[in-house]
C-alpha cells in the first residue's frame, strides 16, 4: 500500500479545508477521498497530478518518496 495518507491529511488540514472539497476538485466522492487518506484505496495517477497542482508540491512528496515539497520544474 502506498504510504502517502498522512501528507494528504496534513496538506489539507493545514489549509482548513474539509475532505468534501477535496472529493469534489476530483469529482469523486467524500468517502472515496477519505478512503485515499486512510490508505484503503491507491490514488489514480490523474489525480495525483491535480492534487500535487493544487498544492504546488510533486507526487514525489505526496507519495512519502522525498521530504521536499517544492514541485518538479515544468517542461
Amino acid at each position: 500500500m502506498i504510504m502517502h495518507e498522512n501528507r494528504l491529511r496534513d496538506l489539507r488540514e493545514d489549509r482548513d479545508l474539509k475532505q468534501k472539497q477535496l472529493a469534489d476538485l476530483l469529482n469523486i466522492h467524500q468517502t472515496t477521498y477519505s478512503d485515499y487518506e486512510l490508505g484503503r484505496l491507491n490514488i489514480p495517477v490523474s489525480a495525483l497530478h491535480i492534487l500535487a497542482d493544487f498544492y504546488n508540491v510533486s507526487i514525489d512528496y505526496l507519495l512519502c518518496r522525498t521530504a521536499t515539497k517544492l514541485p518538479y520544474p515544468k517542461k
